[in-house]
């Protein structure tokens, strides 16, 4: 199987993370909810800030300086944290675009949260740009000597900016100007910004596990009391700094005005921006068939309108006068061609219409469960060995035909959570020895949720779940992607000698009762 490079890179980056901090608390999988954590962070400590800052040309310098060496252990930590969590915060940003595009979802149906997404960062770097404006330092003046020569190359300023804000000198109106932006404007812009980035996304979580919130936080606090955050020399428009320490994850973009023109500058910033926003339609993928319903096998449960990860399926009032109370109805635009709420619906219970066409009320074209049924009757039934395990896989972890061996066969589908959890006690009654499950990573499926609610299913914990008289000790789950072969396939092997213990047990107990 061909892996592209760059998924090859992020894969093994996230297997490295695994072993150091484990799955659950693998930062890479909460890249989202721990930017999030950072901006409270952030939001916090810059309220704090806030209350003994001095907003103007005279007194913002001394108020900073205060705060840092006066009161270093109150005022002090709080601006080191909020200068560290900002910079945090762009890596998090960064990794996350990063790990999108590596696992392709910045396409198809995802076009939009990733469009979306990208003017974030850029709203993040101006947030950040007006931040070290208000220390009103060295380096303060140096952003605004460099963010007036951007602005005057716009046509809309036409060199107002240099010759009446740098050449006139910063006042007083112009600081409270950039004080209103940082404390309130920006804020506001980024906070839509952020909900228009989720807003085709249900179940959206914005905290990311306790355990990983709290060492973030006491490593951004470490780091703070280790080494504080400093301010330069107080400004000064009629001398130029000798030595600045430029901070690379926000101002990156100032050192290039000195080799070339500004203009230059706004091509290539907003070429690298419209580049990123075109990527989805630049490698175009081809989304598969919708989810379809069958009102005639339909009941409005609303099952599949909860686990929709991406807010597809509304439940709205029954249309075709039957005796119940509602309907779903997909969304093809926002469909992600999941499978997930085929995978809910009790009507897939392949026990039903043994000798018909199993019809459930929501269902994909492409892999009806009533194929999925028949796969699964065929595959047992031609299946070899003493000790039979039926492997199901998805389109974006393991590829199961790998996992083929003596007494193994592997089922690819959409995504794991597309599984009935019926279907795996189908198989067990038609005579294989033990289902395993897997699927992307734990924690990191590619529609989401579909590791998810297929645990939760199998535990009991969310509709529809495995009936209580399956043999759960039949059952596995183990996600994982397509580099985790040698630790699937060892778990395969303790799995199949759990299984033949459990049927020598179970022969045992027979012929004890004969």
């Amino acid at each position: 199987m061909i892996v592209n490079p760059v998924k090859r890179v992020y894969l093994a980056l996230e297997s490295w993370f695994n072993l150091s901090f484990g799955t659950e608390w693998n930062p890479l999988y909460h890249l989202g909810t721990l930017s999030f954590f950072l901006f409270w962070v952030i939001l916090i400590s810059g309220i704090y800030l806030f209350i003994p800052f001095h907003g103007s040309v005279a007194g913002a310098h001394a108020s900073v300086e205060y705060m840092t060496h006066e009161q270093w252990y109150a005022a002090g930590i709080m601006r080191s944290l909020h200068r560290y969590a900002s910079d945090a915060v762009v890596i998090t940003v960064l990794l996350h675009m990063f790990k999108e595009f590596a696992s392709g979802r910045y396409r198809g149906f995802r076009w939009f949260s990733w469009v979306t997404g990208v003017p974030n960062l850029w709203m993040l770097v101006t947030l950040g740009i007006t931040g070290y404006w208000l220390v009103w330092d060295e380096l303060a003046q140096y952003i605004a000597v460099g963010s007036a020569q951007l602005m005057d190359a716009l046509p809309i300023f036409s060199g107002a900016m240099t010759r009446n804000f740098v050449s006139g000198g910063m006042t007083d109106r112009f600081f409270i100007l950039i004080e209103f932006l940082h404390l309130l404007g920006q804020p506001l812009i980024l906070v839509f910004m952020l909900w228009l980035h989720v807003t085709r996304l249900s179940n959206v979580n914005i905290n990311p596990p306790r355990g990983l919130a709290m060492g973030t936080f006491f490593a951004l606090l470490a780091l703070s009391l280790y080494q504080p955050a400093l301010s330069h020399a107080p400004a000064s428009l009629d001398r130029v700094p000798l030595e600045l320490h430029i901070d690379w994850f926000y101002l990156n973009v100032y050192p290039l005005l000195e080799i070339w023109p500004a203009q230059q500058v706004w091509i290539l910033t907003t070429s690298v921006t419209l580049l990123l926003m075109a990527l989805p339609w630049l490698l175009p993928k081809k989304d598969g068939a919708k989810a379809v319903v069958d009102l005639e096998h339909c009941n409005g449960c609303g099952l599949c309108f909860e686990d929709c990860p991406f807010d597809a399926i509304t439940v709205q009032a029954r249309t075709d006068g039957a005796r119940y109370e509602h309907e779903v109805v997909v969304n093809p635009s926002l469909c992600g061609a999941c499978g997930i709420c085929a995978g809910s619906c009790p009507a897939s219970n392949p026990f039903r219409s043994a000798r018909e066409t199993l019809k459930t009320g929501i269902d994909m074209p492409q892999l009806p469960v009533d194929e999925m049924r028949r796969l699964v009757r065929e595959t047992v039934a031609a299946m070899p060995g003493d000790i039979k395990i039926l492997v199901f896989g998805c389109e974006h972890g393991l590829n199961v035909d790998r996992l083929e061996r003596e007494g193994t066969r592997g089922l690819r589908l959409i995504c794991s959570g597309m599984l009935p959890p019926t279907l795996v006690e189908y198989a067990l009654k038609l005579g294989a020895d033990g289902v395993m499950v897997t699927g992307c990573r734990q924690n990191d499926c590619f529609y989401r949720f579909g590791n998810s609610w297929t645990r939760l299913r199998f535990a009991g914990e969310r509709k529809p779940s495995l009936r209580t008289r399956a043999e759960r000790e039949r059952i596995r789950i183990h996600g994982a992607a397509d580099p985790d072969l040698r630790s699937i396939e060892a778990d395969l092997a303790e799995f199949r000698q759990h299984l033949l213990e459990l049927n020598r047990a179970a022969a045992s107990g027979a012929t004890g009762t004969e």
